[in-house]
């Protein structure tokens, strides 16, 4: 996937001497989070929208440069990188710079999400396990070795969450026995805290507890 090619320049950056009033009229028309700010050629940083509403009208943004936020990407990056520069300074839009550090333009949040969804993690038909495991248990490719011993391929795994020394894992496989894998999983000490319907052991756990429920009952 070519992210260059979702490069955005047809709304030309803020200059260094635009009037505050000016930008305050500019955010209120768009949605974006933060806007780049240059100086004649050269990518000064970001000023984000809610600092914009705190200045004064009758200012430039010259006046504010202690409050732009130099981030940005490289233009050869790839999609997973600038979708973490997004994450990491909570905004809509990612300054794009070649290796001169010529601005070249930026990107949309929307528009790099739209290649996630290009993606077979997203786009393959398949069952999403999350799995929980101690952060110095797990390993990615014992998970792979287990949905492959069980005729299904791992269309895509992340870490989703770290806490407390636990480390939980989302996985994506292709169409298979899903019973089988969870419990395969279960057998090598690995937490599957997602439902699934197909699930014999939970359905097992229930059917007792019911039983149990009506014996009490009686």
């Amino acid at each position: 996937m070519n992210a260059q090619l979702h490069i955005i320049n047809e709304i030309l950056p803020l200059s260094i001497d635009s009037e505050i009033s000016e930008a305050q009229v500019f955010f209120n028309e768009l949605t974006y989070s933060h806007f780049p700010v240059l100086k004649d050629k050269t990518y000064l940083g970001c000023i984000a929208e809610a600092d914009i509403r705190c200045f004064d009208s009758d200012n430039t943004l010259k006046e504010y440069q202690y409050a732009f936020e130099g981030f940005f990407v490289r233009d050869d990056a790839n999609w997973l990188d600038i979708l973490e520069a997004f994450a990491q300074n909570n905004s809509n839009i990612m300054p794009v710079l070649d290796y001169e550090n010529t601005y070249l333009g930026y990107f949309e949040l929307s528009d790099v999400m739209t290649l996630f969804n290009d993606t077979p993690f997203l786009g393959e038909a398949g069952d999403i396990l999350v799995l929980e495991k101690g952060i110095s248990d797990y390993s990615f490719s014992e998970i792979s070795q287990i949905a492959e011993s069980n005729d299904a391929k791992v269309l895509g795994l992340f870490i989703s969450k770290i806490e407390n020394d636990v480390v939980q894992i989302t996985v994506k496989i292709t169409n298979s026995d899903i019973n089988y894998i969870i419990q395969t999983f279960r057998r090598y000490n690995y937490n599957v805290i997602s439902t699934h319907k197909e699930d014999i052991f939970l359905k097992d756990l229930k059917e007792r507890s019911d039983y149990l429920k009506r014996y009490l009952d009686m």
